[in-house]
């Protein structure tokens, strides 16, 4: 018998404060890495699927972005700079 599957990892890449396309207030989004990995027999093995989001602290909307974005935008967080995408703009 084998025993094969799926398990998630999330992790969080940065903190940006940007204004909130859904909502419009200025607040901090967390930018996140969510990676599906193939196990088997319960250890993970190899990267099935990544996809990278942003997500409003204030009012708890998602936004999914591209892998260029997200790393322009945590490359942004480390310079201290925050820009946002073209649905959302930076405050400052």
């Amino acid at each position: 018998m084998i025993i094969f599957g799926t398990k998630g990892y999330l992790h969080q890449l940065a903190i940006l404060t940007l204004v909130c396309a859904s909502c419009g207030n200025p607040a901090a989004h967390t930018l996140r890495k969510r990676v599906t990995k193939f196990t088997l027999f319960f250890v993970p093995l190899f990267p099935v699927s990544t996809k990278y989001a942003t997500q409003c602290t204030f009012c708890g909307a998602e936004q999914k972005i591209t892998e260029e974005q997200a790393e322009q935008l945590q490359a942004q967080a480390a310079d201290g700079r925050t820009y946002g995408q073209p649905q959302q703009r930076p405050y400052r």
